[in-house]
């Protein structure tokens, strides 16, 4: 594994670079931290050359600002490493925020892209009218405002279902709670507005596929997808697990990832080099 920090407008990326092949770029939610794929990225590492970041202001980055960030300069920054450490373009996979920023990415910068994977982006916009989930960010940027990071991280664990059967690995914990001001208080009104660019991801020369992890069905966070994946005309496939089951078996959630992405990084029988 590589390890070196990317200058984009305002900030330094820290990224890692893993293995050899098809360029994937994996975009975290979140916590924005690299660490999230660490042994995913291990595990594809003989078939893709997997790029995972912090994004701008978590964890190993700088760029952090008390100003709301919105969408566009983070899918700037992650067109900026496909340019950089992944060669001009990528595949991408993104989870939950990551996905909502690769379909920001998908609508403005397709010209980087290779492909798309999308699991479980938190799109409660895309909901019905009425649905309670739409209120989700709404209510989450209450709590934060009356009781600060603990609060709002507390109850944003309650509604990801899974959370607190297993253990993170300690070193990616300590900086998630570092991040958790920058999350609500930056990041939270991007997320919040973000509807998708339905024309656009209509039109990009690329594949684009939506998931969700089979015990996240009915979830807030899980159903967007198959709305989004039916407005657009994308297929939809269903992960194993739950939101987050990178970290609760990472190599299950590899195994998968693995066959999605080789199929949509080997359209028309083409094969990459390795397997030549």
């Amino acid at each position: 594994m590589g390890n070196d920090v990317l200058e984009v407008d305002g900030a330094e990326l820290y990224y890692e670079v893993r293995g050899r092949g098809p360029a994937l770029l994996m975009i975290s939610g979140a916590g924005g931290d690299a660490g999230y794929y660490t042994d995913v990225a291990r595990a594809l590492a003989d078939a893709f050359t997997v790029i995972t970041y912090d994004r701008r202001g978590n964890s190993r980055s700088t760029g952090r600002s008390a100003d709301p960030m919105d969408l566009a300069q983070q899918a700037s920054d992650a067109r900026a490493l496909i340019e950089g450490p992944a060669g001009g373009r990528a595949l991408v996979f993104g989870n939950s925020g990551g996905a909502i920023i690769g379909l920001t990415l998908a609508a403005l910068h397709p010209d980087v892209m290779a492909g798309l994977i999308a699991h479980e982006p938190p799109a409660v916009n895309v909901l019905p009218d009425g649905d309670p989930a739409r209120a989700f960010f709404v209510d989450m940027t209450a709590l934060y405002a009356e009781g600060g990071a603990p609060a709002a991280g507390r109850r944003f664990a309650e509604t990801t279902r899974g959370e607190g059967t297993y253990r993170w690995p300690g070193d990616l914990w300590k900086r998630f709670l570092g991040n958790q001001d920058h999350l609500f208080g930056a990041e939270w009104p991007g997320f919040a507005a973000f509807r998708p660019d339905e024309a656009a991801l209509r039109a990009v020369p690329f594949p684009v596929v939506l998931g969700a992890g089979a015990e996240d069905r009915g979830t807030y966070y899980a159903l967007p997808s198959i709305e989004i994946a039916c407005r657009i005309g994308a297929p939809w496939a269903e992960f194993p697990g739950i939101h987050m089951e990178f970290l609760r078996n990472p190599a299950v959630f590899a195994a998968a990832l693995r066959v999605l992405a080789t199929q949509l990084s080997c359209r028309e029988g083409r094969v990459p080099a390795e397997w030549s």
